[in-house]
């Protein structure tokens, strides 16, 4: 199962240890985890936190043969702040390598030339033109069976037309219900009385081409709308709670299930299961990558959550 994934690559700082991040950086390592053979498009400095990255990434089983070296720019980096329950706080350094993700023909050829069960992108690394307009050329020329938008909204780091422009090219659309409300302000005005399910069906509604969307809840689970030969159905699913060590990755660790599961055959209602059990998991040990238990790894090799 070939996934790529496109945008920042980077060092989140907790409590002033390094730890690997960026939601595609996240979301490429877990898949690399669950079995999958994931790429990864970004770029970093060259410096030792980019020799450090891609050595790092590397071993985990992620193809960088797409993250690119910026002579000029650093290495990205995050403050990460940890709020009451483990919830995160983000300060986002500008100006760094993942900014000016520049593909030559040669990288554009032989993405062109593979066939990809997925691509995935998110809002945050559309925070430059550079990026935006590599992001529209790959959408353009990539043979992708799916088109997967983790829309990861930031503070200070999103436009309407970017969000508007990446669900008119989604077939899968992953986002948290903070995330939900702003959309929805967004796109439709206000939220008030407006629910989960009728969210999701203003949004299909408008952007006829999304045939999946999850809404993750937090310690509520998740919400999943997705469209059937019957027409369109909204399930919600329910986690087991955990005490919460921080949630950093949780949400691509969700992402990485659901992708990893729905395209191994599982049913949508199953993935969506097995990816809230993956994301919860995450969120109970600290940082974005943690190791896997006994239980997790059983449950991905025996296969309990396909149909």
């Amino acid at each position: 199962m070939k996934i790529l994934t496109f945008g920042e690559a980077l060092f989140d700082i907790i409590n002033g240890s390094a730890h690997l991040g960026g939601a595609p950086l996240n979301l490429a390592a877990h898949l690399a985890k669950l079995g999958s053979k994931p790429a990864v498009i970004s770029a970093v400095g060259r410096d030792e936190l980019g020799k450090n990255l891609l050595l790092k990434a590397e071993e985990m089983g992620i193809d960088t043969s797409y993250i690119l070296t910026d002579e000029q720019r650093p290495t990205g980096t995050v403050t990460v702040e940890l709020e009451g329950e483990g919830i995160p706080h983000f300060i986002i350094n500008e100006g760094v390598a993942w900014d000016a993700i520049t593909l030559k023909d040669g990288e554009i050829e032989a993405l062109t030339a593979e066939e990809w069960g997925v691509f995935c992108f998110g809002t945050l690394a559309q925070r430059s033109e550079a990026n935006r307009k590599t992001l529209q050329g790959l959408l353009s020329v990539l043979r992708a069976r799916h088109i997967f938008y983790d829309v990861n909204l930031r503070p200070g780091f999103y436009e309407k037309e970017w969000i508007a422009a990446s669900l008119a090219c989604a077939d899968i659309v992953k986002m948290n219900s903070e995330e939900a409300g702003i959309i929805y302000r967004l796109l439709f005005g206000t939220a008030r009385g407006c629910t989960c399910e009728d969210f999701c069906r203003l949004l299909v509604e408008k952007y006829p081409g999304i045939s999946i969307i999850c809404i993750t809840k937090g310690p509520e689970g998740a919400a999943v709308y997705h469209k059937d030969s019957c027409g369109c159905i909204f399930e919600e699913i329910e986690t087991t709670p955990v005490k919460v060590a921080d949630t950093v990755g949780a949400g691509d660790a969700f992402s990485a299930g659901f992708l990893y599961a729905y395209l191994s055959g599982s049913s949508i209602l199953k993935a969506a299961g097995f990816a809230c059990e993956l994301g919860t998991y995450v969120a109970s040990k600290p940082g974005a990558i943690p190791g896997y238990s006994e239980e997790i790894l059983k449950k991905v090799g025996g296969l309990e959550w396909r149909d």
